[in-house]
């Protein structure tokens, strides 16, 4: 017998456990509970998401914001322009058209001279011509922007110096086809990566994009050209608004918890502020730009900044959920339950008897 056991159990003893063993005053008794109860002091710790070593589970983007949103951007504002373009070369509106050109050509141009920079060397960017992959949107939207670029310099090029029209007009059809892709496919290519937050915008970010893309042609036509012939970029402008709202809005609320970095820190700051200037930059211009100057530029200039805003702000919102192990950690067990589930309820067990399994694998 142990000399605890024996303490308890010989006349005369004490009942309580040596010196050494005993609960501190508090940590036991009923005092404890009871202030506990009052205080409501948690009995277990908040659970904090880290991973080994306290590294994030994956690794930071090391694509720079400047260089990548920006890309995003002017991609956009490139492939709406092309689009409008086309409108306003087949509608007679030839100031609208000549600014809606010259525009997708300084945007695409400007967009490629920031992917390559983002690259380091310009050789880079000829590499990833040497195969067409279409499983990859990266080579997919490189041999797009090496056919899109030339068609918008083409047509650009003809409408200022006015020579070779039938070449230009050509050209500008051209480039309005390859437009709408030049606007999304920016989305498919960050999507189509492992990054929580912009993986899970899948569905919708396209649509988004492309809404964003085009309200910001609308307003770089209102920005450029006269109120007169401005009327088709003020309606692709509300279009392009409208669709943009829709679609964020139907994609945070299905983004489940990865939707949460986009309403907190710099990315939520950028995203109310892109929602705020693209619904002021629409009415706006609906309203008022048909009637004055000055109303219809601060419109356009509104749309713009409203179109950067949703670009850099879903850019930041990516690399925090990159960091914060949560954003990986939490969905992939939900899905390992839901699979378990799924699988107990083929088998016709009961739910939860197979839960442990799918637990114990994350």
């Amino acid at each position: 017998m142990s000399d605890h056991d024996r303490e308890r159990t010989e006349p005369g003893g004490t009942g309580q456990a040596p010196p050494g063993r005993r609960a501190a005053t508090g940590q036991g008794g009923g005092r404890h509970r009871r202030r506990r109860r009052r205080g409501e002091q948690p009995v277990v710790p908040e659970a904090e998401f880290t991973s080994y070593y306290g590294m994030p589970v994956l690794n930071r983007p090391t694509w720079k914001a400047l260089d990548i949103a920006g890309y995003l951007f002017l991609g956009g504002v490139a492939g709406g322009s092309s689009l409008l373009a086309a409108g306003a070369h087949a509608t007679g509106r030839p100031a609208l058209a000549r600014s809606a050109k010259i525009g997708a050509l300084g945007a695409v141009s400007a967009s490629t001279v920031a992917l390559i920079h983002d690259l380091g060397r310009p050789a880079r960017f000829h590499h990833m011509l040497r195969v067409a992959r279409p499983t990859s949107p990266m080579s997919m939207g490189s041999w797009l922007l090496a056919v899109y670029g030339p068609l918008a310099g083409i047509a650009a090029t003809t409408e200022v110096a006015g020579v070779f029209r039938r070449t230009g007009a050509a050209a500008t059809a051209g480039a309005a086809l390859l437009g709408p892709a030049v606007a999304s496919y920016t989305a498919v290519l960050i999507s189509d990566t492992a990054v929580p937050t912009w993986h899970e915008g899948y569905r919708q970010l396209p649509f988004a994009f492309a809404g964003s893309a085009t309200a910001a042609a609308g307003g770089l036509g209102m920005l450029a050209a006269p109120v007169a012939q401005a009327g088709p970029a003020r309606r692709a402008a509300a279009l392009g608004a409208a669709l943009e709202l829709g679609a964020t809005e139907v994609m945070e609320r299905r983004m489940g918890l990865a939707a949460e970095p986009l309403r907190q820190g710099r990315a939520g700051l950028l995203m109310r502020a892109s929602k705020v200037l693209t619904a002021a930059g629409a009415a706006a211009g609906l309203l008022a730009g048909r009637r004055s100057r000055t109303a219809a530029a601060l419109s356009g200039a509104a749309l713009l900044a409203g179109s950067a805003a949703l670009r850099f702000g879903f850019f930041h919102a990516g690399v925090a959920s990159a960091e914060d192990p949560k954003y990986t950690v939490v969905p992939q067990r939900e899905r390992l339950r839901e699979r378990e589930q799924e699988r107990e309820r083929r088998r016709g067990e009961p739910p939860g008897e197979g839960r442990g399994s799918a637990e114990a694998d994350v």
